[in-house]
């Protein structure tokens, strides 16, 4: 799974201060495929049911028995319709007698995408969150945002707009594009016409960084303003839960 390394924001660099990327206290993982280690929030875990049945555990909860995969989409889908992803499994699990999905990359890009999105809205219950051209752009000017994200559609004019806001308040030079359009952001945060976004939190910035970050890179996609990517050194997500997970 592609691990984006660009540093855009100072939450970031904290969080490589903290020490987050190699730290021996984040317990360490191995994909079954490519047998790369790496912490649990770098890599995907799969969960076996009792009858069988592998499916998407993007947040760790799952009872029983597990095995990790750190490769994206399209390298995931290749290895399960060649029967590499049955075996790699099997191994894992001790067992031959699996049932894998042959749209198993679909199913973990729409739980990724969704718990980016169920973040988003926690967030925005939490009061961490802004909404609107005015209000961001108020927040922003002010050195109050600390994350700045465009839906998908947002027009270029207003993007540039609220970017400049950012800028002024000493904010990175642009904000994130999230691969989302203007009614799906809508309906994750129960606002109407959501099209900008800001975090006025540090860790509520990182932990929304973290979702969109596992989203993109599973889905070999950049998550920035044209082809940015978003951010890498985030640290564990659990680091900065505040309970809303």
């Amino acid at each position: 799974m592609r691990n984006p390394q660009n540093d855009t924001a100072g939450l970031t660099r904290s969080a490589k201060d903290e020490g987050a990327a190699g730290d021996p206290k984040l317990p360490v993982r191995t994909c079954v495929l490519t047998r790369t280690p790496g912490t649990r929030d770098s890599l995907i875990r799969l969960a076996l049911g009792p009858d069988g049945q592998v499916a998407p555990d993007v947040r760790a909860r799952a009872p029983g028995r597990g095995a990790w995969v750190g490769v994206g989409r399209t390298a995931l889908d290749a290895a399960n319709a060649k029967g590499k992803l049955k075996g790699a499994l099997s191994r894992a699990f001790k067992t031959g007698d699996l049932d894998i999905p042959a749209d198993l990359g679909e199913r973990i890009e729409a739980a990724l995408r969704q718990a980016a999105l169920d973040r988003l809205g926690l967030e925005a219950r939490g009061g961490t969150l802004l909404s609107g051209a005015d209000k961001v752009e108020t927040a922003a000017r002010a050195g109050r945002v600390k994350l700045l994200i465009h839906a998908e559609d947002a027009g270029l004019d207003g993007r540039k707009r609220l970017d400049a806001a950012w800028r002024v308040g000493g904010g990175e030079p642009q904000g994130l594009v999230f691969p989302a359009t203007r009614p799906i952001l809508s309906m994750a945060l129960g606002r109407e016409n959501v099209v900008h976004i800001a975090l006025t939190d540090s860790a509520a910035a990182t932990r929304v960084l973290h979702a969109i970050t596992r989203w993109c890179a599973f889905i070999d996609l950049p998550a920035g303003l044209d082809g940015r990517d978003a951010v890498a050194g985030l640290g564990s997500a659990d680091e900065h839960d505040e309970g809303n997970t």
